[in-house]
């Protein structure tokens, strides 16, 4: 018997779902509201954990593109004081694909590879226990059923509130993202003081992050404890007044990394929000959720890696037909509820540290996290 499935959210964990089930020859109808993949920026880059996010495209039978495309040198991360010392110069191994990063709009466009997605579909409200299976209502007014609704379709899911009440919750901390582009040409030495991969520094309550992408772009993150309505009397669209209100916030810091801030444009305000650490929900005939729509957690590497196992493992299970469909995803939430749980626990203590009043929080994280093996060096 052929399913009626939809995912909602052409993100990595419903392009990874639809994707693997596409492998396995089971049609899957995938829903998007942007009118098209090119509509808005995708965003940074993702670092794939072995595991995680690469045992998902393993599962895809995308190993092989992925290790084309992505950057292993990428991994290297640069932790410098507030002072311009460098205090941490790690750089991977040639051989060692731990993690490595790859550009969200690389992987959106790995993922969709032969898949049909419906852009422009917009969902408003969907309704399970229908007559003939769960009601999706779109925002041109249209509506059409499934057997199976999954939302993939991120921390604002219009899928969530069919199976919980719960809302996201905003966490203290706050992030404003510029863009830095062509800088190995326009801005050398900022280029050199990045390296191949990420730089860190970390002061009392905030942090700036600078992380390269491909192409010579690279993406800037000044983050920071703060009110929700912090900005209240800023304009947050003109980029002088933001970089200003920054500069002064930084104030302070070591010349060559404030220049993040100098040379940055088109200024992103994205405040953290997150869902409770143990998000779970009273199992709902034929609505399911993946990714942040079911347990939202600081951007501390791990979200997108969930995600994308999940996808791929949810859909293993459908594709396997080896009982009740119903029954499938139950056993599904179950097990990505008690992983989940784990790494909310780990990203959420990780965040206290990473923006912490003691800026050595930070450090130490760093050095938990590396391999033992690997040689560190200082300048």
């Amino acid at each position: 018997m052929r399913h009626r499935i939809a995912v909602v959210g052409g993100g990595p964990a419903g392009l990874t779902f639809a994707r693997v089930l596409h492998g396995h020859g089971c049609p899957v109808t995938i829903l998007e509201r942007d009118p098209g993949p090119d509509a808005r920026p995708p965003g940074g880059m993702l670092d794939l954990h072995q595991g995680l996010g690469q045992l998902a495209l393993e599962k895809a039978g995308l190993s092989a593109e992925f290790e084309a495309l992505s950057r292993p040198e990428a991994q290297a991360m640069r932790i410098l004081d507030t002072d311009g010392t460098v205090l941490r110069d790690w750089r991977p191994r040639p051989d060692d694909r731990a993690n490595p990063e790859i550009d969200r709009g690389q992987l959106r466009d790995l993922l969709l590879g032969p898949l049909d997605v419906r852009w422009g579909r917009g969902v408003t409200q969907v309704v399970p226990g229908a007559r003939d299976g769960v009601l999706v209502r779109f925002t041109d007014g249209r509506q059409e059923t499934f057997d199976l609704v999954v939302g993939a379709d991120g921390a604002w899911s219009r899928v969530r509130p069919a199976v919980s009440p719960v809302t996201p919750h905003y966490t203290g901390v706050t992030s404003v993202e510029a863009s830095l582009d062509d800088i190995d040409t326009r801005h050398p030495a900022l280029a050199e003081l990045i390296g191949d991969g990420s730089l860190a520094v970390y002061g009392v309550n905030r942090s700036l992050v600078a992380q390269r992408n491909s192409g010579g772009h690279v993406k800037a993150y000044a983050r920071f404890r703060a009110p929700l309505e912090w900005h209240t009397d800023l304009d947050l669209a003109d980029d002088e007044a933001v970089r200003s209100s920054l500069l002064a916030l930084f104030d302070g810091w070591a010349a060559p990394v404030l220049d993040l801030l100098r040379r940055g444009t088109g200024f992103v305000h994205r405040p953290t929000y997150v869902l409770p650490v143990s998000h779970t929900w009273t199992h709902v005939p034929g609505v399911t959720l993946l990714g942040d729509a079911a347990h939202l957690m600081p951007p501390l590497g791990a979200g997108a890696n969930l995600a994308m196992l999940e996808g791929a493992e949810l859909a293993e299970s459908i594709a396997a037909g080896s009982g009740d469909l119903d029954e499938t995803v139950r056993a599904f939430e179950e097990q990505m509820w008690a992983r989940a749980g784990r790494w909310a626990k780990i990203t959420t203590a990780g965040l206290d540290r990473l923006v912490s009043p003691d800026p050595a929080e930070a450090l130490a994280v760093f050095d938990q996290v590396q391999p033992s093996d690997t040689a560190e060096r200082r300048r």
